[in-house]
């Protein structure tokens, strides 16, 4: 349990709560309650993926506390994403071909153990729940973060060249692609709730969608990101 609760950014009677009422994947042994990580993991992304207005500023704090141990401080897509790792006019017409290709240039990256691996985790992920939000933007990631498939933690941006059907909640398609290859899992869950905290603060989405190339693409996530902690404060 004490484990679970540190790694989902919960306090443990928050998590014996969600385990009362049946809300998160979990099995008893021996009258010990315990969590498939795999699952908790799919549980996680989803829940953070759906949250906005003041439930997601409440977890992003809870899960800004615990990452800054690991980068020292609050900013991190200076760490995650570089000029090099966005493709501001990707192709693709379907879900698996964006998938390929946001995979093919993660490749690119030399941060990827095994491109197979990482298309193949997307796929699961996918099956479980799809990653697609409102507003056309999308946030794949691997079903359960493996340190084995990155040589460090990393975002892929990616813009279509046209709207892919992706699964959003709201029934539109999707645009705007964040690949979110994270080695540790406080940073991976931390990665998501900001992300949609960028996407739900400011006009990164608009933005995003103006933008002439990949340098403006990174300056205006950069700037997004920014202007978002701003605005939770």
């Amino acid at each position: 349990m004490d484990e679970a609760a540190r790694y989902l950014h919960l306090n443990r009677r928050e998590l014996e709560e969600l385990v009362k009422t049946g809300e998160i994947p979990f099995e008893k042994r021996g009258g010990r309650v315990v969590f498939r990580r795999i699952e908790l993991d799919g549980w996680a992304s989803k829940r953070i993926l759906g949250l906005g207005g003041k439930r997601l500023d409440e977890y992003h704090r809870k899960t800004t506390r615990a990452t800054l141990e690991l980068l020292k401080k609050e900013t991190i897509m200076p760490e995650l994403i570089k000029p090099e790792y966005i493709a501001p006019a990707m192709p693709g017409k379907t879900k698996a071909s964006v998938l390929q290709v946001l995979v093919e240039i993660a490749d690119t990256t030399g941060l990827v153990g095994n491109p197979k691996d990482l298309l193949k985790s997307l796929q699961e992920r996918e099956e479980l729940c799809s990653t697609g939000l409102a507003d056309g933007l999308a946030v794949p990631h691997p079903r359960c973060p493996q340190e084995y498939l990155f040589e460090s933690s990393f975002i892929i941006v990616g813009r279509t060249l046209q709207e892919i059907p992706f699964g959003a909640p709201d029934g539109m398609p999707s645009d705007l692609f964040f690949l979110t290859c994270c080695q540790d899992d406080r940073l991976h869950l931390h990665t998501l709730a900001r992300i949609c905290l960028m996407a739900q603060k400011t006009k990164m989405l608009q933005r995003l969608r103006e933008a002439a190339d990949a340098e403006e693409t990174h300056k205006v996530i950069l700037e997004s990101e920014v202007e978002a902690l701003q605005a939770r404060r």
